[in-house]
């Protein structure tokens, strides 16, 4: 695992280029550490260098939200990962949730709302409070933030020019979960002009009706939105941060990588239950959509997303 301080010593050089006066001769000179610290820094610099080389240029889809997005800290930090994935020459899209303000909201204006089978019974209502705090506070934060760590971001409804177009999602048990969105299609080309200009889209998760239902505004789970952009742009890898630290085995250790046909195997076990389930689910949704890996994340980790990114290589691994 790299360091803190060395990822992040790692990445200003790339960052500030080669006229930076912090050499090798005054790193030797001004230093007391070890040679074994010399050897992990210079590991760490290869595998940067190496997901560096591999990345730039691609696609990456991340799903923001969970404590990485509630606590100040973990929100400015996400960011300025994101500020500098942009000048490292890497194309992001971020794809972003926000349940806990749609619930404060929700409270604070008299809505009421229920969950079934894991997701909100969206009425209009409920959706017009959810299109207000997603499309509004909360998604100019975010892009705020980012240009405030020195990348370029706009936020986006997926309303704008019908970005995330969308079906009522039919309950498997039948229950109407009112204005629910299944996305159906994506506005790539959108996105595609977007990133040529080296610009972020923070994209937030309503989405408009086809054909006659073009002026129905839709609530969209995030994960499937975000698994589903990055699908129809070819990402080279799209992230779910989230509150946990990541898949576990049945003596709760942590299963770095897995085949889709591994989910299939452990779901069916009960290895993974309840809530990871539908994680795991939009990761191979993802997959066989064309995207290249699907990792999910522990968001509460500071850096997380460049942790992520660059602290696995080439590969991600």
């Amino acid at each position: 695992t790299i360091t803190k301080m060395n990822l992040r010593s790692f990445v200003l050089l790339l960052s500030l280029g080669a006229s930076n006066a912090f050499s090798i001769s005054n790193y030797r000179s001004t230093t007391s550490r070890s040679s074994a610290l010399h050897s992990s820094f210079a590991s760490d610099a290869i595998k940067v260098g190496d997901a560096v080389h591999s990345l730039r240029g691609e696609t990456i889809v991340i799903k923001y939200g969970g404590n990485a997005m509630t606590s100040p800290e973990l929100s400015k930090g996400f960011c300025s990962d994101i500020a500098t994935l942009q000048k490292l020459g890497m194309r992001v899209v971020v794809v972003h949730g926000g349940g806990p303000q749609i619930k404060a909201m929700l409270e604070k204006v008299g809505v009421e709302s229920r969950f079934e089978g894991g997701m909100r019974v969206s009425s209009e209502e409920v959706v017009e409070v959810a299109e207000m705090v997603l499309c509004g506070t909360v998604n100019k934060q975010i892009s705020s933030g980012i240009c405030s760590a020195g990348g370029t971001a706009v936020g986006l409804s997926g309303r704008d020019a019908n970005l995330l177009q969308c079906e009522k999602l039919l309950n498997k048990d039948g229950i109407d979960l009112g204005n629910v969105g299944e996305v159906k299609a994506v506005n790539i080309d959108l996105l595609d002009d977007l990133l040529d200009l080296g610009i972020t889209p923070v994209v937030s998760p309503i989405g408009t009706g086809i054909d006659e239902e073009k002026d129905v505004a839709y609530n969209c789970n995030a994960d499937v939105a975000a698994g589903r952009i990055a699908g129809e742009l070819k990402a080279s890898r799209v992230l779910f941060l989230t509150d946990i630290a990541g898949v576990l085995d049945k003596e709760m250790k942590l299963l770095k990588e897995l085949s889709i046909q591994d989910v299939n195997d452990l779901i069916e076990d009960e290895t993974i239950t309840g809530g990871m389930i539908p994680k795991v689910t939009y990761a191979t949704d993802a997959i066989q959509l064309g995207v290249k890996g699907a990792f999910i994340t522990d968001g509460r980790v500071p850096h997380a997303v460049l942790n992520e990114v660059l602290g696995g290589g080439a590969d991600g691994k």
